[in-house]
């Protein structure tokens, strides 16, 4: 394992300022006019995708793998310098970073994963450290959506959409240069996983495997008894005091509204000290008022017709969690079944898989049985340790 240091930094403020046209060029990257500062002199990489950008600080893990943080000085993270997502870069042993500089070298294969509402790029953390040590030519981009972690002290412009936190992926992919191979979304994430690939062009040029977990193309369908509602809870956290004086507080106080100790416990992970320590008080580093726009977005948006009508070199993988029967309707199930049959006319590709032993949350609930349905994409690039 090598640490990283030698990576082409790209302002960011002019990467942006250069994205006017809106439209999609193939690969899932957004036309955008570059200029670029070498940081460290070196040759352009063959591919149009350079593997870093900004002041990057790398660490590597004792499970062998790379990570790069780019939260960057004390107090202010790259999202709030720039306007970009935040993000983690988790890298396999073996990604050959020196392919900046040999053009004979591929660029490392990446995958983009997403977390769902009121979640964040922490939640993919353990199980994204696993697939880095399994598949070490592999590098695994974790991103916190508008409104959520570190990016939510990004000033988006509304609408908060489905389609417009998918816009914003694409950006930061097309800033990161890279093409991804795999895209994982779950729950909310898992539509925006389709928005992306709805909004790339068509055809691609490279294929792409998507993965929708546990999460439908068309109606999201309210929990059923004993289920924790997410539209119940934004409205309950809404009401809460933006800063709050303990952890405890917050969770008392949602498991008296009547939700389940697992939710209230995930919930208080989105409070920050105000301070050192914890005497001043804590406060939620998401914007809730974004993000109950983006849940009636994702209640709202319908990519039922892009599933139906799938691009060649597009294959969207269905992840159904075997005790979350509410989130998946009978039509749901045969409109699935229907498209895998159309796909696999048309070029493109539909499959459907089940979860066993697992509710909603499928990384937590089931991470071993998720990791072998996943593990299938990632095959095709694994290499074996000297």
């Amino acid at each position: 394992m090598s640490v990283i240091s030698n990576y082409i930094a790209c302002s960011l403020r002019d990467c942006a300022a250069n994205h006017s046209d809106g439209k999609f060029n193939s690969g899932l990257v957004p036309r955008v006019n570059w200029r670029v500062t070498n940081r460290i002199s070196m040759p352009y990489q063959s591919s149009t995708f350079p593997l870093a950008v900004g002041h990057s600080s790398c660490t590597a893990t004792k499970d062998g793998s790379i990570l790069v943080d780019e939260r960057l000085a004390p107090g202010r993270n790259m999202s709030e310098r720039s306007g970009v997502l935040a993000y983690d870069l988790v890298q396999g042993e073996l990604v050959q970073w020196s392919s900046a500089m040999d053009k004979s070298m591929p660029d490392p294969p990446t995958a983009v994963l997403l977390h769902g509402i009121l979640g964040s790029r922490k939640n993919w953390g353990t199980f994204t450290r696993r697939l880095a040590r399994e598949f070490p030519m592999w590098q695994f981009l974790l991103v916190d959506l508008r409104c959520h972690g570190d990016s939510a002290s990004m000033k988006k412009r509304g609408p908060h959409t489905v389609a417009s936190t998918a816009f914003d992926v694409l950006k930061l992919v097309a800033q990161l240069r890279m093409t991804p191979r795999v895209l994982i979304g779950h729950s909310f994430g898992g539509k925006v996983v389709l928005s992306m690939v709805e909004q790339a062009a068509k055809p691609l040029a490279r294929s792409v495997r998507a993965w929708i977990l546990d999460a439908t193309p068309g109606k999201v369908r309210a929990g059923g008894d004993g289920e924790d509602h997410p539209a119940e809870l934004i409205s309950f956290l809404r009401k809460l005091p933006k800063e709050v004086s303990s952890k405890r507080e917050v969770v008392n106080a949602l498991l008296q509204e009547g939700f389940s100790t697992d939710v209230a416990q995930w919930v208080v992970t989105n409070l920050q000290p105000n301070g050192p320590g914890s005497s001043l008080g804590f406060s939620w580093v998401f914007d809730l008022d974004g993000i109950a726009e983006m849940y009636k977005s994702y209640e709202e948006t319908n990519l039922w017709k892009f599933v139906e009508n799938l691009p060649r070199g597009v294959h969207v993988n269905f992840l159904k969690a075997e005790r979350s029967l509410h989130r998946w309707a009978l039509e749901d199930l045969q409109r699935i079944h229907a498209a895998e049959d159309t796909a696999a006319e048309e070029g493109g590709g539909v499959e459907m898989h089940v979860l066993e032993d697992a509710g909603h949350w499928v990384h937590a609930d089931n991470p071993d049985g998720l990791f072998r349905i996943l593990s299938s994409s990632f095959g095709g690039f694994k290499a074996r340790r000297c």
